[in-house]
């Protein structure tokens, strides 16, 4: 793979979990990251997940849903044992996991915050999320994504 590894890719490979990157040049004019890497790579929107960060009773909190809906914010704050959620503010975001925008990988943040994780990605052999920087996913079994990140499994995932 060519580039600069990241905090997710680095993690993968010191704890031997199978995976595969796949890079792609990133249009910066492009409105949805996973929806511009699952028409790229040519790959089901269904599997392809995209890392939220949100604000659940004043704590930031991962949600990870596929591309091809949203984050229901009622859902991910019950899961977690919380009262209120909203979206987290992008620089916070940023700042606690370590990455920018459209490139926040659930893997390999510098703050270990809590994730949630889309019940509907265990229906998958294999599921893509963020690597760590726009233009690279990474493919792997989502019951090592869930064990990685100590994710909480719940149906997060709005229409």
């Amino acid at each position: 793979m060519a580039g600069k590894g990241t905090p997710a890719t680095a993690l993968l490979v010191k704890q031997k979990i199978t995976h595969k990157l796949h890079a792609y040049e990133h249009d910066p004019r492009h409105e949805s990251y996973g929806g511009e890497a699952a028409a790229i790579l040519g790959l089901d929107p269904a599997r392809v997940f995209k890392t939220l960060v949100a604000d659940v009773d004043g704590k930031l909190t991962v949600g990870v849903v596929p591309v091809t809906g949203s984050l229901d914010l009622k859902a991910l704050a019950a899961a977690v044992g919380g009262k209120k959620a909203r979206m987290a503010d992008a620089t916070a975001a940023q700042r606690a996991t370590g990455y920018v925008l459209g490139g926040i990988s659930p893997l390999g943040q510098r703050s270990k915050l809590p994730v949630v994780i889309d019940a509907s990605a265990e229906q998958y052999d294999t599921i893509h999320c963020s690597a760590g920087r726009r233009g690279l996913e990474m493919e792997l079994a989502p019951g090592d994504l869930i064990r990685l990140t100590k994710a909480t499994v719940a149906p997060i995932a709005g229409a």
